[in-house]
């Protein structure tokens, strides 16, 4: 539920929303279009703004809302299934790159985390970031040189001569790049996770679709992804794994973690040098083979998903590097591990299957599979779910392969079986927009890409070995010692549900589950209704601010609006009172 204390801060967010004139985006959602009564008393836009286009008045409107939006705008990005076309582009272009703290904060926060002074942790700390992003900043730096067997600091150091934390002798001496979170960052997260978590349930009280929306889980996944990126030492454990997994580095190279320099709230990797993955003339200009690159870029996509099932989430260009030392046999460079996607065991398979069947052009078999993954009930009717993948994918497949882009493919799937009661998890549809951003870097590399051509033998080869008779004896292998020593207990535990059945104890214990759902539903939906009169009231008097704050023509008008916006929000709240009782 709202509270008081939220109030100032959704005026602040309704304000900014008016100013930008996202009405058409509010006519998304049901709920909110009785506000749409307010668009006569709302001074016409400035040029500038009505010119643009709604997803890009959204895209400005987060940013001047500030990091932490702009950080919940590019996470709403990778939910396709839920955002028009138009602006899911236009929100897919939020970079955060945002004013830096000032690095005598950075410094502090480093001393206070690993315990020590800055002299004695590096040989050189630039206080100046390398760049600034919403959640943290990044810093370079240079570990300590080797020197005597103890480990003691020269004299020079500056600060004491206390020991440096232990550093692996071949690492000693090398630059490095520490990230740091911004001073008081997760209060302003936890706050305004606190208000969205409330706007989310006033969705999934009133919004007619919120049982295929889902808001709460929509919620529940930015209020994930947020804290997980507020969580530095759990990044570096990401790094940690995606190296493990590519440990040769011919096609991915992930930079080193100094677990000896880095705590919670910092992270000390390895400084790499790498071209980012759409500059293409800097890529030619050191003599990259970019047709090589492309390849090697899906084939690495394919392996994290379905081979390790850890793959990076955020694979935009800015991300992803080239390593101009390598030109006949070119590899990525991976940055940045807040954002890491795996998927459930079971989904894992299906998709890859989906995928197989996809790549031989076998409708039936795509729509079995999603009946059998349970991603569509099982009252809808097969030969009209394969009528409708058939009417997506034929299309496609009348072009050239190497113009048909898979990523496109699945998003229109997604949402054709919408319609057919679609349920997806969020990890798919993080994976969706990673495959989006796999393809759009291959194609910048290589134009005539034919990623079909190339992804079908790796997963082909990867399904073949992950799901074949060996796995499965090796499973069965490991499994068997765990259900020999449960077996003894299963007739007794079958012989008490058993018992609790024909004494109608599991239908009784259902029943009263039900009725206490239904109870605390019933109190939910009045605490939301007199929150949702808060919020419409806020929304009014936050129009009213802008009116004031505008000097337009219609400011003879504002002393009538006033009078009849509070009279409006009074009798809501009334009525909501006494609806709540």
């Amino acid at each position: 539920m709202i509270s008081l204390r939220q109030i100032p801060r959704m005026l602040r967010i309704a304000a900014t929303l008016v100013r930008y004139r996202l009405d058409d985006i509010v006519e998304l959602a049901p709920p909110f279009r009785p506000l749409l009564a307010l668009r006569p008393l709302l001074p016409r836009p400035r040029a500038d703004i009505a010119q643009l286009a709604r997803g890009a008045r959204l895209r400005l409107a987060l940013i001047e809302l500030g990091p932490i939006f702009v950080k919940f705008g590019q996470i709403l990005s990778t939910r396709r299934d839920l955002l028009p076309t138009d602006v899911a582009d236009e929100l897919a272009q939020l970079q955060d790159q945002v004013p830096p703290f000032p690095g005598d904060q950075a410094r502090a926060t480093i001393e206070a985390a690993l315990g020590a002074p800055i002299a004695s942790l590096f040989a050189d700390f630039d206080t100046e970031p390398l760049a600034s992003a919403s959640i943290a900043q990044v810093h370079a730096a240079r570990l300590w040189p080797p020197s005597d067997p103890a480990g003691h600091l020269p004299p020079q150091a500056g600060e004491g001569t206390g020991k440096r934390p232990a550093v692996a002798d071949g690492l000693m001496g090398k630059e490095v790049a520490v990230k740091v979170l911004r001073p008081g960052i997760q209060a302003r997260i936890r706050a305004d996770i606190d208000l969205l978590r409330a706007l989310g349930e006033l969705a999934q009280r009133w919004h007619p679709a919120a049982d295929k929306i889902r808001p709460r889980e929509i919620v529940a996944e930015i209020e994930t992804t947020l804290l997980h990126e507020l969580d530095l030492q759990r990044e570096g454990a990401n790094a940690s794994v995606l190296k493990r997994n590519f440990i040769a580095g011919d096609d991915l190279y992930v930079p080193e973690v100094f677990w000896s320099h880095s705590k919670d709230d910092v992270l000390t990797l390895e400084r790499v040098h790498g071209i980012a993955a759409d500059d293409l003339a800097a890529l030619d200009a050191a003599g990259v083979d970019r047709i090589a690159l492309a390849e090697k870029g899906v084939r690495v996509f394919y392996t994290q998903v379905f081979r390790d099932n850890f793959f990076h989430a955020d694979a935009h260009p800015g991300n992803i590097w080239i390593d101009p030392a390598r030109r006949e046999n070119p590899r990525f460079i991976a940055l940045d591990f807040g954002i890491m996607g795996s998927l459930a065991e079971r989904d894992q398979y299906w998709l890859a299957e989906n995928f197989m069947a996809m790549f031989d052009r076998d409708y039936r078999r795509i729509a079995e599979l999603h009946l059998a993954a349970g991603w569509i009930p099982p009252h809808i009717r097969l030969d009209e779910l394969e009528a409708a993948v058939r009417t997506v994918c034929e299309p496609y497949f009348t072009r050239p392969l190497s113009e048909i882009s898979l990523g496109e493919v699945v998003v229109k799937m997604f949402h054709v079986a919408r319609k057919f009661e679609l349920t997806l998890q969020p990890q798919l549809i993080l994976l969706q927009k990673t495959l989006l951003n796999i393809e759009g870097i291959g194609r910048s590399l290589h134009p005539q890409i034919d990623i079909w051509a190339v992804a079908r033998p790796v997963l082909a080869d990867i399904l073949r070995r992950r799901y074949g008779i060996r796995r499965t004896l090796r499973e069965l292998r490991t499994r068997a010692p765990e259900w020999l020593a449960a077996a003894p207990q299963m007739p007794e535990l079958i012989h008490a549900v058993l018992k609790k059945a024909a004494a109608g104890e599991l239908d009784s214990a259902a029943r009263a589950a039900e009725r206490a759902q239904r109870e605390r539903d019933a109190r939910t939906d009045r605490r939301q209704l007199v929150a949702l009169t808060l919020g419409a009231t806020a929304l009014l008097i936050a129009a009213l601010f802008y009116c004031l704050d505008s000097r337009s023509a219609r400011i003879a008008h504002v002393a009538w609006t006033v009078w009849l916006s509070a009279g409006i929000g009074v009798l809501a709240f009334v009525s909501a009172w006494r609806r709540s009782r």
